[in-house]
């Protein structure tokens, strides 16, 4: 979501009010909190699926 804007992920850190561990976490695909996703998608001002895929723990 970031490729094509002039925001940095430190700068969409704290514009959402998330730590950069929050976002390497994301980056490296990991289990984040329900709060992060929000906080993420009203900064970037998107829905939860532009940033997150859905994939079962039994095809992981």
């Amino acid at each position: 979501m970031l490729i094509g804007r002039e925001t940095t992920k430190n700068q969409l850190a704290k514009q959402a009010g998330i730590s950069l561990n929050i976002m390497n976490c994301l980056k490296r695909e990991e289990r984040i909190v329900e709060q992060t996703t929000e906080k993420t998608c009203i900064s970037l001002g998107c829905r939860a699926g532009n940033i997150l895929a859905f994939i079962p723990e039994s095809q992981q």
